[in-house]
């Protein structure tokens, strides 16, 4: 790691900021270069979109519809607009991802459906609140809740085990009458899933009663890609044509598949997220034992939300480390991924316990 140049300070700020994964960049070059694919048929049609499709069918043992498009908002937006009308309301997480931080892009791809922010603690919707919600008994004037989307891992870094989601998707037996269609974001489901070792894809997902998922490639080390994936294939009805009408058909869609070959080939999607989320845990136990350091939420995945001294954080602000405080979660978030190294967490507890002995 360079650390002449001030942009590794940036690191913790998301896993976002950080490279493209050595597996997938070889993935990638290989489309790039190799004989049956140097060109190649536009639009999804080529054998490696295919067969990173069928890669993912073999990861959750089941035959689904796969698609591929290039972000997380756009994803997401798509695949809630397979569930929802523009009279239909959508239930999440008051502090998701698609409430606070899509600018009404599932809304808007919707038609306008109603998006339902809920609270629950440690950023996992409150089963409780959520039936609130559903017997509020307004009937034809309100919103018809068609959908719930839960975050995983969600964005205090938690993740939710496999009966917190059954208990969330056994209201579509509930509610019969709803119709009721349960999505997932998995912008992070890597880190969900290295957070939980005994629990396999399809466990965390349509066996537990999950319709659709985001599953995120762009936060575990791809350059722009994420796959929709659609359990419930009636849902893909049609959902070529919303894809193309939103401007997610890639014509050189390989260049959005291939790094899913490099992620799934030899679990180098898990591994990358295992590491994300060592570090992840090394950052959080060495800041909260810091004086005047507490943990929020506890660190289950890549990231950690810390509350600390003004001075201390500001501290590490003037030393070059670039780090968010989070107005709605009032904490200060850190956040690893597969290239976080040693040296660079050693490096900011070691700023820290400075600035905090100071």
């Amino acid at each position: 790691m360079d650390t002449t140049h001030a942009s590794w300070k940036h690191q913790f700020a998301s896993d976002n900021v950080a490279a493209i994964c050595p597996a997938v960049w070889k993935a990638m070059d290989e489309a790039n270069h190799a004989p049956n694919s140097h060109y190649a048929i536009a639009y999804g049609q080529d054998d490696i979109s295919r067969r990173a499709a069928d890669q993912i069918r073999a990861l959750f043992e089941t035959d689904c519809d796969v698609y591929f498009v290039y972000g997380g908002t756009a994803s997401n937006a798509l695949a809630l607009s397979t569930i929802c009308d523009s009279y239909h309301g959508l239930i999440a997480h008051r502090c998701a991802h698609v409430s606070l931080d899509e600018a009404n892009a599932p809304e808007f791809f919707t038609g306008g459906a109603k998006i339902i922010g809920v609270d629950g603690r440690e950023g996992k919707l409150d089963i409780d609140a959520v039936l609130n919600i559903l017997a509020l008994g307004h009937r034809i004037h309100a919103a018809k809740v068609r959908g719930i989307t839960i975050t995983q891992a969600t964005e205090a870094g938690t993740c939710y085990g496999v009966e917190e989601i059954l208990r969330i998707t056994s209201l579509k037996k509930r509610y019969p009458d709803l119709d009721l269609k349960v999505h997932m974001d998995g912008a992070r489901f890597a880190n969900a899933m290295a957070a939980s070792p005994d629990v396999t894809p399809k466990a965390m997902t349509w066996q537990a009663g999950v319709d659709v998922l985001t599953f995120g490639a762009t936060k575990n080390g791809a350059p722009a890609s994420e796959a929709i994936i659609f359990f419930d294939r009636e849902l893909a009805t049609d959902f070529e044509w919303r894809r193309k009408q939103m401007g997610q058909l890639a014509s050189k869609m390989r260049y959005l598949s291939s790094p899913w070959l490099g992620l799934l080939d030899q679990d180098a999607w898990l591994d990358n997220a295992r590491h994300a989320n060592r570090q992840a845990a090394r950052l959080s136990n060495g800041l909260t034992a810091l004086r005047g350091v507490e943990l929020v939420f506890p660190t289950e995945a890549n990231m950690a939300f810390l509350r600390m001294p003004p001075s201390l954080a500001e501290g590490l602000s003037q030393r070059g480390w670039q780090i968010f405080f989070y107005q709605w979660f009032n904490a200060y978030r850190f956040m690893c991924s597969w290239s976080t190294t040693d040296k660079a967490v050693d490096a900011l507890l070691a700023d820290a316990g400075d600035l905090a002995g100071a």
